[in-house]
């Protein structure tokens, strides 16, 4: 929360867009943060969390279409490979947005993974950006107002989640251990 006093709408900006162009960053965390910090009285607007928020979430969207479409197919397979973006994975997500159709661009946002990759895809693919363009704007809409109004609530009951922060983080803590250990077991049902 100091970094955002700190740095403010800027540091949200470039989070936001650098996730958009494929780079793992903590974007979510970063519009939770700054909307709770702007809700219980800090430095900073809600409005413009939420307009800066929506503007670099598409514009790191389509930043990252212009890539995949300018550098390609193969420049996703040799630098993805860093974000665990495998053939594989790429094969399934092109057949995916063939088969399913355009619009899982709009639930795209909230996929953790084809947030950060679905812009490099569709350029990658060729997708036509006409096409493209409308669906993650409603996309990024749909996901600023959730990730905003849940940084507002908290930080407007910021007192009350500080009297339940033990049972939060317990309870944060089992559902990553239950996460973890599906993760395991279906690993371990895949190798037999």
């Amino acid at each position: 929360m100091e970094q955002f006093e700190r740095y403010g709408y800027p540091a949200l900006a470039l989070l936001v867009l650098l996730e958009g162009v494929g780079i793992p960053a903590p974007a979510v965390t970063a519009v939770v943060a700054a909307s709770a910090l702007a809700a219980h009285g800090g430095h900073l607007s809600l409005p413009v969390v939420a307009v800066v928020t929506l503007l670099a979430a598409t514009g790191g969207d389509n930043l990252g279409y212009l890539l995949g479409r300018r550098a390609g197919r193969p420049a996703l397979l040799r630098f993805g490979r860093r974000v665990r973006l495998t053939e594989e994975r790429l094969e399934r997500a092109e057949r995916f947005i063939a088969t399913r159709g355009k619009n899982i661009i709009v639930l795209a946002r909230f996929v953790d993974g084809l947030r950060q990759t679905n812009g490099l895809i569709a350029g990658a693919t060729a997708l036509p950006w006409r096409q493209y363009a409308p669906r993650d704007a409603a996309g990024g809409v749909l996901w600023t107002a959730l990730w905003v109004t849940v940084g507002a609530v908290a930080g407007n009951n910021i007192e009350q989640l500080r009297r339940y922060q033990l049972w939060i983080l317990a309870a944060a803590a089992l559902a990553a251990l239950a996460l973890a250990a599906r993760h395991l077991f279906k690993r371990h049902r895949g190798h037999k």
